[in-house]
């Protein structure tokens, strides 16, 4: 079962990286964007048939490694 997991910096926490980034799209004429923030996805390919179960099991994954809960937050999909 593949469980996808989305980690963003909390609100509030500097982004430097988005920051350049927006910097770059103004300069290149999207002066439109008024900010991004950037942030990390994960396909994690589990071997759980129950779709909770799994679920779980990378919940787990994220509090311990994928995401820094200090700065990020994630979300499962």
């Amino acid at each position: 079962m593949k469980i996808k997991v989305i980690v963003t910096l909390k609100n509030g926490v500097l982004d430097p990286q988005g920051k350049a980034i927006q910097q770059t799209l103004n300069g290149m004429g999207h002066n439109n964007v008024n900010e991004i923030r950037q942030g990390k996805y994960f396909e994690v390919e589990i071997n759980e048939k129950d779709e909770k179960k799994a679920k779980l099991k990378v919940e787990e994954m994220c509090k311990q490694l994928l995401a820094n809960l200090v700065i990020e937050d994630y979300k499962i999909v």
